[in-house]
């Protein structure tokens, strides 16, 4: 139903205002008494064979949401309803910011993909700290990064700050360093800069009476030999594992108009699935499976989800897909995964 009538509708107006429109029609629903017990029933699966145990953590079911889809936190509890193992909140910055001019989101209806140049929207992380508070059993990754102002030579004081504010409400962490949208925020993905970045994050998560895992997305685009210097990165500084991948610079192969390819902003959906697995098949390779991976990227389909896990991941993450396929997707995935 969802992709023969209430998608196409959707798909007539800006991508930006469907995504808040939906984000008020998802809590309306859930105020209307025992709404929220009921999409649960149909959406959710809680089939003990479906559970991961990953960097500590043990996961419900191998499906999440990935990062930039509820910035704020602010509908965490009702996304979790559609079957959702995990939901990672952000990416948050430290001072509330309004991200890049709009129009900054675009659909690629022909390509089942979506641009965006969205720049770090949100509303700080002490809002978002706050709203995680009344958490009731969510498991929840923190998505920091730094404010657009910040310079690069100052970020670790930014990702510090994200780090300390939510240490106490998310489960584990996700340093994102791979957006294209934020000026040279990539810079920080050379070997030098983000050696200095997760050590001093892994310095003070030592100091905490109890650790979080820490986690770092990539971007899709890195060389092998980047790749393999993020190999050694995570040996060296002992974080627990790696998101591939972030949105992707390239337009290679797309179908839709030149109008909307040309749009600057990171590529997602279909058009990042190929990809995407190539980079978690790389690093688990030559890493020897020394680290988890959460497998994000072009995924619209149970298949898509299960070649990632052959790939090398231990977890998968969904934005694109859950836009292009709707909420069933997640239980058809998970239902996948026990036949």
């Amino acid at each position: 139903m969802y992709k023969r009538l209430i998608r196409p509708v959707l798909f007539l107006f800006d991508p930006e205002g469907v995504h808040y429109f939906s984000f008020a029609a998802i809590r309306l629903l859930h105020r209307i008494p025992f709404m929220g017990f009921i999409i649960k029933a149909l959406y959710a699966s809680h089939k003990p064979t479906l559970e991961r145990e990953v960097f500590g953590l043990r996961f419900p079911n191998p499906v999440g949401l990935a990062a930039g889809f509820d910035k704020d936190a602010k509908l965490y509890h009702e996304l979790a309803n559609f079957g959702f193992g995990f939901i990672e909140i952000g990416t948050v910055t430290p001072k509330p910011q309004d991200g890049n001019p709009k129009p900054r989101l675009f659909r690629l209806k022909k390509d089942k993909g979506i641009i965006n140049r969205m720049g770090f929207n949100n509303e700080g992380v002490v809002a978002a700290a706050r709203r995680l508070k009344k958490n009731k059993g969510v498991l929840i990754g923190g998505n920091i990064g730094k404010n657009k102002t910040t310079p690069n030579d100052q970020a670790q004081d930014d990702y510090l700050i994200c780090f300390d504010a939510l240490f106490d409400v998310v489960d584990y962490f996700v340093v994102n360093v791979s957006s294209p949208n934020t000026p040279n925020l990539r810079d920080l993905q050379e070997k030098e800069p983000l050696y200095k970045l997760l050590n001093v994050l892994q310095k003070r998560n030592s100091e905490k009476s109890s650790r979080k895992p820490i986690l770092l997305k990539i971007a899709p685009d890195l060389s092998d030999s980047q790749l393999d210097d993020i190999i050694e990165i995570v040996a060296n500084t002992k974080i627990d594992g790696v998101i591939a991948a972030n949105t992707t610079l390239s337009r290679t192969g797309l179908m839709s108009s030149t109008e909307l390819i040309n749009q600057a902003g990171g590529l997602s959906g279909k058009p990042l699935t190929k990809r995407s697995t190539e980079v978690i098949s790389y690093l688990h390779t030559k890493s020897k499976a020394a680290f988890p991976i959460i497998g994000v990227g072009g995924i619209h389909t149970p298949k898509d989800a299960q070649e990632k896990l052959a790939a090398g991941a231990s977890l998968v993450q969904l934005y694109t897909g859950f836009v292009y396929e709707g909420p069933g997707v997640v239980k058809r995935m998970n239902r996948f995964f026990t036949l």
